[in-house]
């Protein structure tokens, strides 16, 4: 009766369907000296699970406590704080933007001022080009000096 139980109990350790309690009466038979010929070979299966529960881990293992910056999520909150700027300022949406008879005339006023500054700026330009003739000048002028100075050049 004994080793039909056993025998059963086996089967549903097998299929994983075992309660602790049973697995400990799976143990307490199989740490017995004597075991059914045919069941032997759960017998060294067995001992190993004791032996390997009175195991224990003795070495000291450091503790790193320094804590690196995890560089992944902020990339990810770039591209969330992007798609998030993206979603709220889409330039591409029709909000119905009417322009009036006024917002063309005043763009109008605008531009003939802005031509009219143009217009004087450009005046202003041509009279002062004689500047770049008086810059050429004055580099020439320094190559002069380095004539008068030819121990100067050599020691360039």
């Amino acid at each position: 009766m004994v080793l039909n139980n056993i025998e059963q109990l086996l089967e549903k350790y097998e299929n994983g369907e075992t309660t602790l309690k049973e697995e400990q009466q799976l143990k307490d038979y199989f740490s017995q000296e004597t075991v059914a010929p045919h069941l032997e070979v759960y017998k060294s299966m067995f001992d190993y699970f004791l032996v390997n529960q009175q195991e224990q881990f003795t070495k000291q293992l450091p503790l790193n406590t320094k804590k690196s910056f995890n560089y992944k999520w902020l990339s990810v909150a770039a591209v969330a704080v992007l798609m998030v700027s993206i979603f709220f300022s889409n330039p591409f949406a029709n909000d119905s933007v009417t322009i009036t008879d006024a917002d063309r005339a005043d763009y109008e006023n605008a531009k003939a001022a802005l031509a009219l500054v143009s217009k004087q700026l450009n005046k202003g330009v041509s009279q002062v080009s004689y500047l770049d003739v008086i810059g050429k000048a004055g580099t020439q002028v320094d190559y002069l000096k380095e004539l008068n100075d030819p121990m100067g050049r050599i020691f360039k």
